[in-house]
């Protein structure tokens, strides 16, 4: 893969700086995180709790507001856009999956797989094909009239990937997305989610502790002291 560039990146971030106010005083997490990631190419970022993983992905999902530094999405300068206008790049751009699936609990898969479809703009017959796709794709054809509280754990969290990738993202953010799992589980939701990522094209940043998984996508970088640091294949 040649080296990427931030003029054709998806996601490009530089000098990203976040603190947080607490107790015992001022936390720093990032001191100046500098990322590129490029369109189809799946980055794992790795390291401790605390290290400042969320941080990086809610900054880079428009969520939260860095202290300092600059992130561009798809070319676009998106730091100080305003919340209207990063909510819409949110739903236009950025898929998300967290370590909890969070799916609405009355609704079925189906359903909540196509209501950020329905949000869009799209019919509900459009949104609930392609829902019925993506569920398909991951195993879950037997279970789209089933709700969360019918579903294991592994279930939903394939669901919630579904749901990430309803609206056809250009990025996808996962904030460990395995790792509320048991191993075994874990390792097929993994599998699931890189073959939907690679069949789409989407570029991905995937946070998680688990270093076997990381092994598989295409770079891996550290959060150590507020840095991101590269880390060699194998």
């Amino acid at each position: 893969m040649s080296e990427p560039s931030a003029d054709n990146a998806v996601l490009s971030i530089r000098g990203l700086e976040r603190s947080y106010v607490t107790g015992a005083g001022t936390l720093t997490v990032l001191r100046g995180a500098d990322l590129d990631i490029m369109p189809g190419e799946i980055v794992g970022l790795i390291g401790p709790s605390g290290s400042g993983k969320s941080s990086l992905l809610h900054a880079a999902g428009l969520l939260e507001h860095p202290n300092a530094g600059r992130i561009s999405i798809l070319g676009r300068d998106c730091t100080d856009l305003p919340d209207r206008d990063r909510s819409r790049v949110r739903l236009a751009t950025i898929g998300f999956v967290y370590q909890f699936h969070h799916l609405l609990p009355e609704f079925s898969a189906l359903d909540n797989v196509a209501l950020p479809m329905m949000i869009a703009g799209a019919t509900r017959a459009s949104a609930q094909a392609r829902a019925a796709e993506l569920l398909g794709e991951l195993g879950l054809a037997e279970r789209t009239h089933h709700q969360p509280a019918q579903m294991s754990g592994g279930e939903q969290q394939r669901v919630a990937v579904a749901r990430a990738l309803a609206n056809s993202p250009r990025l996808l953010l996962a904030d460990e997305p395995t790792g509320n799992l048991d191993p075994h589980t874990s390792s097929a939701v993994f599998e699931n989610l890189y073959a939907l990522a690679r069949r789409t094209g989407v570029a991905a940043l995937v946070a998680t502790h688990n270093l076997d998984l990381a092994r598989h996508m295409d770079r891996v970088f550290a959060l150590k002291d507020g840095h991101l640091e590269q880390q060699p294949k194998g």
